[in-house]
């Protein structure tokens, strides 16, 4: 058929079929002077009832002579066979369901869509992305709350209450979730991965390859920790509960599996078995949570008890010696006592960052996963084009400066870890390794802000166009941005007001207030720039008059597609979206090659130092670097406890925060 010209039904031979975008409408029961046309137009019919609609992709044609309710509606929409009369067809997807073998009320709907809620049309902001109604994934996300409530307060009592849970609840509740969640992988990976029509979309912009690297070397570590995690355990099993002993033989199967099914289905935009999939990537992640939090309590102990040891030898020394039988029995708890066991208890402790680290990351990729679950996706949903994370794009850019300053960052930090972890042990050293600590930081941090707002300033001469559509992975990337900053922000803040309250003592209260200050500027002004390149398009420049051509474009889009009724109006919008998809076409009018060149030239280098630096950043910390226990106006205003406290629960997230700026910084390296 041509798509301009009506075919009228005077000349359309009675049994004939005129058929346009999945419709289909026989020609025996069209009134002569109807017409069946196709692409938008109005199909007018002299004997139509008025009221009656006949709808498609979104514009609306009124008819004279239809039965008043009755609609004949495409894209998403329902017909039913009360309504339909016999021999007419109702066609969708490619399937026809003719009205004579429909009974009353059914429905001929399209082969993948679910049934929807309500009535009416559904109209969707970015028609490459289709969301699922948030209702369905209420049962899944109510189970995965309450798991995750139950098993904090256990571990909680836990650490706060050592004595009141004597059964080890914590350890059991958390072999239990890790039980049940190795049931649900190896079920998805061996049975239900199988079945046809299980996972018809991908997620291209899910695990990308940065984060499968990170997450790749965090697992490493991770199973290495739990090797020496559990001779540790083995060693000291006469002093450990059952639970806590059995717990790495588990968690390592558990950790090795969760791997393997990220790595290679994070991605996976699941449609069947929607119910038990949801729940059991909830539980999942609730076991993700737990043991992250279980590994934050842990490592508070073991940072009290360093803090304590000087203190704890005192009042050793100072035991009563009538109480040598307790005294033995206590030595042979000790790991001391055992260089094997020291060994194995080394590398737990030097390993362990990499496993709190590898949960929270796994936790958000299966936040991903889950709420891809029904997603689904057109074929213009796939991306630009891959880009792999190799040494060419570094060489092959010219980048230089970026890498070189940040390599000497990177020296100079280790050079200052060493230094510190060997000197903050010794008293005559012990003030010479604070100076040491914050003088880097006071000497790192104003150049990351000052690229940072260079970085800025060239978004904004770059003119970019921003990338619009619902991205989860890209809206999960900015929330854990600004979470994870949080802690080290919290902390910052209690320490001004620590400042303002005691006034800062000696040089050292002077470096720590001066720290906490730039910490706040640094985090704020790489944050904007980390999450202003992220919704950067990476291809499409504007030119001076395009940005306001596309707000005023959307605004007057919006207010026409609101009355859906008005045919004028719809095919107003629908002319509306045509000039916007010019206005995202590459414009003719970008700017000169040259320069665009250079801009991407100056974010790359940004990148690059900054990616450096925050590895740095990373690892002082996450290694056992934490001058704030031990000196700080915090300290002394809040006290010991509350202190103690609040830093461990904050520098998890500062850990997490810089590891996860790598991730994306690296993706704005990739991307210019």
């Amino acid at each position: 058929m041509d798509s301009e010209r009506g075919t009228t039904a005077d000349t359309m031979v009675p049994g004939s079929q005129c058929q346009e975008s999945g419709t289909t409408a026989t020609a025996d029961t069209m009134v002569p002077g109807s017409q069946c046309q196709e692409s938008g137009t109005t199909a007018t019919a002299d004997t139509m009832v008025p009221g009656s609609q006949c709808q498609e992709s979104g514009t609306t044609a009124t008819a004279d002579t239809m039965v008043p309710g009755s609609q004949c509606q495409e894209s998403g929409t329902t017909a039913t066979a009360d309504n339909i009369d016999p021999g007419s067809q109702c066609q969708e997807s490619g399937t026809t369901a003719t009205a004579d073998n429909i009974d009353p009320g059914s429905q001929c709907k399209a082969e993948e869509e679910e049934e929807e809620e309500g009535s009416g049309n559904h109209t969707h902001p970015d028609p490459v992305l289709v969301w699922a109604p948030s209702g369905r994934r209420l049962l899944s996300g109510l189970l995965g709350l309450n798991v995750v409530l139950l098993g904090a307060a256990l571990v909680a009592g836990q650490a706060f209450n050592p004595q009141g849970l004597r059964h080890q609840e914590p350890q059991v509740f958390m072999l239990l979730l890790m039980g049940l969640s190795l049931a649900w992988m190896l079920w998805y990976l061996l049975w239900a991965r199988k079945k046809p029509g299980i996972c018809p979309h991908k997620d291209h912009h899910a695990g990308g390859i940065t984060v499968t690297v990170v997450l790749m070397l965090f697992a490493a570590f991770s199973l290495l920790m739990h090797l020496f995690k559990m001779g540790y355990y083995v060693t000291m099993k006469e002093c450990k509960p059952v639970a806590k002993v059995l717990a790495p033989f588990i968690e390592a199967p558990f950790l090795g599996l969760q791997t393997y099914l990220l790595w290679a289905h994070s991605k996976d935009c699941i449609h069947k078995h929607k119910i038990i999939t949801r729940s059991g990537l909830m539980v999942t992640l609730s076991a993700d949570l737990l043991l992250w939090l279980n590994a934050v309590t842990e490592d508070t102990v073991h940072l009290e008890i360093e803090m304590e040891k000087e203190d704890g030898r005192a009042t050793y020394r100072s035991a009563d010696s009538s109480d040598s039988a307790g005294l033995r029995n206590a030595t042979l708890c000790k790991c001391s006592a055992d260089t094997v066991c020291l060994f194995f208890r080394k590398g737990y402790e030097v390993l362990y960052p990499f496993n709190m680290e590898y949960y929270l990351m796994a936790g958000c990729m299966l936040y991903v996963m889950w709420k891809n679950v029904s997603r689904r996706m057109s074929p213009g949903s796939i991306p630009h084009h891959a880009q792999k994370i190799t040494l060419r794009i570094v060489h092959e850019g010219g980048i230089l400066f970026g890498p070189l300053f940040g390599g000497l960052v990177l020296i100079a930090g280790v050079v200052v870890f060493i230094l510190y972890q060997v000197w903050v042990n010794r008293g005559q050293h012990r003030h010479t390794a604070f100076l040491i600590f914050y003088g880097y930081h006071l000497v790192v941090m104003p150049i990351m802000s000052l690229c940072s707002l260079a970085g800025l300033l060239v978004h904004k001469l770059e003119r970019r166009a921003d990338e619009r559509g619902n991205n989860p992975t890209r809206s999960l990337d900015v929330a854990l941005l600004v979470g994870a900053a949080l802690g080290q922000l919290a902390l910052s803040y209690f320490s001004l007001v620590a400042a303002l309250a005691v006034g800062p003592s000696g040089p050292l209260g002077s470096l720590d207030l001066s720290y906490s200050l730039l910490s706040l500027l640094e985090l704020l002004l790489q944050n904007v720039f980390i999450i202003n390149g992220l919704h950067r398009h990476p291809n499409l420049v504007l030119t001076k008059g395009e940005g306001k051509e596309r707000s005023s474009i959307l605004m007057q889009k919006r207010k026409n597609m609101e009355n859906t009724n008005d045919r004028n109006k719809v095919e107003g919008a629908m002319s509306l979206l045509e000039r916007g998809k010019a206005v995202t076409a590459p414009p003719g009018g970008q700017v000169k090659e040259g320069q665009q060149t250079w801009y991407k030239r100056v974010t790359q280098e940004i990148c690059a130092f900054l990616i450096l630096s925050n590895i740095m950043l990373w690892m002082i910390p996450a290694f056992g670097a934490h001058p704030q226990f031990e000196n700080g106006l915090g300290k002394q205003f809040f006290g010991f406890s509350a202190w103690f406290v609040l830093v461990n629960l904050v520098q998890p997230l500062g850990v997490f925060y810089r590891m996860h700026s790598v991730g994306a910084l690296m993706e704005l390296l990739i991307t210019g």
